[in-house]
């Protein structure tokens, strides 16, 4: 092997890359080609092999050749990547071009829980009748949870409520929403009409009919002139506005420590399978929960009720477990879409 021999293989090396650098489609092909001629292994090193065969004088001076070879090619290689890269760049603006005009992809559209959905309801229906939403408090103490509800402590009537204690005294999860009855005619002298739903506790197991969580609606009403006759009214308009307008009501005498007399309410509506149902208790506001509440019961009087929001959105819907509303199910959801 000779200087010219060598010098002619990297000419036509040269020349040959050139071609091939101009066709490269891509710049992966071009990276693929210019490691196979200017890498460690690439065909100038390979060349460069028999440079050891040459007499030492021709050594550098195919040494400069080699150089010009690799930076001719180098060059080459950069001016096509600028070009492909340009035309690839051009290519990916096309092809991921986004029209904003073109509507986007519907919402999934969730569902209302059938708790929320029937305490709105019976919201809604006692509106019309100028009632408002107060709020209670869930941990409550034992007076106003139960004394002042005409509940002392050696009352047999406590043993109706599997009450959860906390550990500080006299503290404890509200057995019902009946204690806002307390708080509100506390916090302002009548007129007053409020409901109050919300979350209660009570030590129960759990089974299709009870859960030691479940939710209320307190209903109450105070002024000079309240009868039973406009409870009986507001309920059974309260039992058609959930139930239809054919539903029917019943009143029974029933007992409870804060209201004098009680009465309990039972529905019935086309198509219910079960006859009459009890959907909840209510009654004159007791003369001594009036006292504990300031209000002189001598020249005001009220009538309050509380149903169970569960038992009612189990008879709307049809629903046979009360544990379905705690599983979160999307499944059970879907039904009330």
């Amino acid at each position: 092997m000779d200087l010219a021999a060598l010098e002619k293989q990297l000419r036509t090396l040269q020349a040959d890359a050139a071609t091939r650098i101009s066709a490269a489609a891509s710049t992966a092909e071009l990276d693929e080609l210019g490691s196979s001629l200017l890498g460690k292994r690439g065909a100038i090193t390979e060349i460069l092999r028999g440079i050891g065969a040459l007499p030492a004088d021709d050594r550098p001076k195919i040494g400069v050749v080699a150089n010009e070879v690799r930076a001719a090619l180098d060059a080459s290689v950069s001016a096509r990547r600028v070009a492909l890269s340009a035309g690839e760049l051009l290519e990916r603006i096309e092809r991921e071009r986004v029209d904003a005009t073109t509507p986007g992809p519907a919402p999934r559209i969730g569902s209302l829980h059938p708790i929320p959905e029937t305490i709105a309801a019976i919201t809604e229906i006692m509106s019309s009748f100028g009632f408002v939403v107060a709020e209670g408090q869930e941990i409550e103490d034992d007076v106003t949870n139960f004394q002042l509800l005409n509940i002392p402590e050696d009352h047999p009537s406590r043993d109706l409520w599997d009450t959860l204690y906390l550990q500080e005294p006299g503290r404890l999860l509200r057995t019902h929403t009946s204690p806002g009855q307390i708080r509100t005619m506390q916090a302002g002298g009548p007129p007053i009409r409020v409901i109050l739903p919300g979350r209660c506790f009570r030590y129960e197991a759990v089974d299709a009919s009870h859960g030691f969580e479940f939710h209320q609606v307190e209903g109450l009403l105070v002024d000079r002139s309240a009868t039973l006759a406009d409870l009986k009214g507001i309920l059974d308009e309260l039992a058609k506005g959930l139930f239809g307008s054919a539903a029917r009501t019943r009143f029974r005498p029933g007992y409870y420590p804060f209201t004098e007399p009680s009465v309990a309410v039972d529905v019935s509506w086309p198509g219910s399978k079960d006859g009459w149902m009890t959907i909840l208790g209510a009654g004159m506001v007791h003369p001594v929960v009036l006292e504990n509440g300031g209000i002189d019961p001598e020249t005001h009087q009220g009538f309050a009720f509380g149903l169970g929001v569960e038992r009612i959105a189990m008879l709307r819907h049809g629903i046979p477990d009360l544990r379905a509303f705690l599983e979160n199910d999307l499944r059970f959801l879907a039904g009330f879409r």
